[in-house]
Formats: C-alpha cells, structure tokens, sequence
C-alpha cells in the first residue's frame, strides 16, 4: 500500500473522530522550569458560600490566573483543589495574599508544597 494512501485514511478517520466529538482537542506541554517557574503548589481551598453566582465568581476568577494551571472542583471538603506554578515561595505568598485569598468566597486556603513529582508533569 502506498503511504500517502495510508496517511489519507487516518486523517480521515482523526477528522472523523474530532467531529464525533470523539477527539475534543489538543495541547502543547510546556516545561515550566524553562521558563522560570519552578514551584509548583497544591492548595485546597474551602469557600464560605455556595450561592450559585459566588461560586460562578470564584470559578471564573480561578482558571483566569495564569499562576493557576489546574482546577478541580471536588466533593467533600475542600471545595476545591489548585495546581499552581510560580518561581518561588515569595510569588506564591504574593499571588495567595494579593489574589486568591481576597475572593469574596474564600474561607479557607491550605497550601502544600510538591516535594517530588513522582508522575505526571510539572
């Protein structure tokens, strides 16, 4: 078989998928450490009020900060669980005093630093 032939059809069938909604997207990983970001912490956070609109609030202010790369909403207590990134601890006191804790909804904010990453990617 001819390798454009073989190229056509999956192609094909990668389009086919991403319009099943099979294949939602796709990302490129950064190295973080390359561009000065070092620190990685994980912060759970407990808001005060679960109004609809306060939550909305909360949500949209968290996945706007860049420092903030991954956001989990969770059952149970914490409310939610932050993966954030900066270069130090001195920009993470920064970023948890100047931002994340003058959130209306935030009550609560535990920080835990990453040791070692043992999978995943920073």
């Amino acid at each position: 078989m001819d390798p454009k032939d073989v190229g056509a059809s999956c192609l094909r069938r990668v389009r086919r998928l991403e319009a099943e909604g099979v294949i939602t997207g796709y990302r490129a990983t950064v190295d973080a450490r390359k561009l000065g970001s070092t620190l990685e912490v994980t912060a759970s956070v407990e808001v005060s009020s679960t109004d609809a609109a306060t939550v909305v609030e909360f949500e949209e202010a968290v996945v706007a900060f860049k420092e903030v790369v991954e956001a989990r909403k969770v059952f149970g207590s914490p409310d939610y669980f932050l993966r954030i990134v900066v270069s130090d601890v001195a920009e993470y006191e920064q970023f948890q005093m100047e931002h994340l804790t003058r959130l209306p909804a935030v009550s609560r904010v535990n920080s835990h630093q990453t040791m070692k990453l043992l999978k995943g990617s920073l």
